[in-house]
């Protein structure tokens, strides 16, 4: 995986992750990835990320089931920015959208405009997370 040595991974050892629609381009998400969640994404084929906040790793979809199966994986020009494909069950944010940009900043007031349907409530996606 000789790859993995043209990445450069910040102080804290890790490196943004884009992650797209594979089939509409859509952004659906950003996160963070260090060297062993990138390496568990590899051997899986689902996107596992590292949690800042939490200090462990986590799989998408492990408790809401919105998955996502790695399509293609692409390194930027300067080597500090990954971009993975995907094919996303479900909801990919938090928020039960199906992208974390469902707001539009509105050019006229700069007010934030919901400009995507709520595919699920975040209650009912909290709620598997903790049965």
């Amino acid at each position: 995986m000789k790859f993995i040595e043209s990445i450069k991974f910040n102080s804290d050892g890790l490196v943004p992750a884009i992650i797209q629609d594979a089939e509409n381009n859509q952004v659906l998400m950003m996160a963070w990835m260090n060297k062993e969640s990138l390496l568990k994404t590899l051997e899986t084929g689902n996107t596992v990320f590292w949690s800042r906040s939490r200090q462990k790793f986590w799989m998408k979809g492990e408790t809401s089931g919105h998955t996502q199966k790695v399509v293609a994986m692409y390194l930027d020009c300067d080597g500090d920015t990954l971009l993975i494909k995907v094919n996303q069950k479900g909801a990919a944010c938090h928020e039960g959208y199906r992208s974390c940009f469902f707001r539009k900043i509105d050019e006229k007031d700069y007010s934030l405009v919901v400009c995507e349907k709520q595919l699920e409530s975040p209650e009912k996606i909290y709620k598997k997370k903790n049965e």
